[in-house]
């Protein structure tokens, strides 16, 4: 599929000149081909090159990501693709949405994570050293277009990152679609090719039903956000660079999962089914070593707080989620059993 991008940019009426914003990691699996591709169907492609890692999803590489495009005379016909994973997504889509107040972007995620969350529904934001995505915007772009066979090179820890965004999809929206994976956890794992492609479809579609009802998160939209409040703050904590992205919403979940539970929304038979099939992923299950100050003093930054307390998806079922508020010493509790107050 990455070979025919020009073919499906043409319908969009953009202009010639187009940045592509990627790594150097996947520039040199995808870029070539891109670069090529897109020259052939008339397009002027630029390769806009960001180092690898969540700390560059930084308001200081946006500045250079527009001093690139300034020097270059990108108008607001000019485009920009986002050729990379979740990072990457963010990064160009906020520079997209603010560059000249704002010029088309295409999302090519090429990661799991990317293919089934980031990039679709417009949220763009870089990171700010007190929180994660505080700066930010919604700003759809014209095409997301996956290709599941660039997984195919995608490193374990980084699929099996993806996967936890996945097993998020079964957790509040489809329980069906969280048997499937329960049965058939090893035949992801090996990159088959079936089973990738009905992964990231089934979860495309519920993120997109969602998003169509609630584009900016006034309401439904929340629900997306399972394993995210504790796990946005576990990145954070750490630095962005002890834990990626799946990992902290693994552990996200299942603290939510436990919080739940402790709330007496579920019985325990919710809880494990999620440990259980996270753990078959490969992904983290227990909390880091942290103190519980920290991690709960970096929740109430998030964006997610409302009238001072902390809004929480949690699920009663599997398929099924609320969103509630908790009290501050309600965690507390769920953290100092689980690691003590001498962290």
């Amino acid at each position: 599929m990455l070979e025919r991008i020009g073919e499906e940019l043409e319908p969009l009426e953009i202009g010639k000149k187009i940045g592509v914003v990627t790594n150097a990691k996947v520039g040199r699996l995808y870029g070539n081909t891109i670069v090529r591709n897109l020259r052939q169907n008339g397009f002027d492609p630029l390769i806009l090159q960001v180092p690898d890692g969540e700390q560059y999803k930084s308001l200081i590489w946006a500045g250079r990501l527009y001093d690139r495009l300034i020097q270059k005379k990108f108008e607001r016909s000019s485009a920009l693709i986002a050729l990379g994973g979740g990072v990457i997504g963010d990064l160009a889509g906020f520079v997209a949405a603010t560059y000249q107040r704002g010029i088309p972007f295409v999302q090519v995620p090429t990661t799991l994570v990317s293919q089934v969350d980031a990039s679709i529904g417009g949220k763009t934001a870089v990171n700010h050293k007190r929180g994660k995505n505080l700066i930010g915007a919604f700003y759809q772009p014209r095409l997301v277009y996956s290709d599941v066979e660039s997984l195919e090179s995608l490193p374990d820890r980084d699929l099996r990152s993806g996967l936890a965004e996945v097993v998020k999809y079964g957790v509040i929206a489809d329980e069906s679609f969280f048997a499937f994976l329960e049965t058939n956890s090893n035949r992801i794992l090996a990159k088959e090719q079936d089973s990738l492609l009905r992964v990231v479809k089934r979860s495309s579609e519920i993120k997109a039903m969602v998003v169509q009802q609630d584009e900016r998160e006034g309401g439904l939209r929340r629900i997306l956000n399972y394993g995210h409040t504790i796990g946005h703050a576990l990145e954070t904590v750490t630095g962005y660079r002890k834990l990626t992205h799946g990992e902290a919403i693994s552990i996200g979940m299942v603290y939510a999962a436990r919080l739940a539970e402790r709330l007496e929304l579920c019985g325990s038979a919710v809880v494990n089914r999620q440990v259980a099939l996270l753990a078959a992923f490969g992904l983290p299950v227990t909390l880091p070593k942290i103190r519980s100050a920290d991690i709960l003093d970096c929740m109430e930054r998030d964006k997610k707080v409302k009238d001072g307390k902390i809004h929480f998806v949690l699920a009663d079922r599997i398929g099924h989620v609320s969103v509630l508020p908790v009290e501050r010493n309600e965690l507390k509790k769920l953290f100092d059993m689980e690691i003590g107050d001498e962290r």
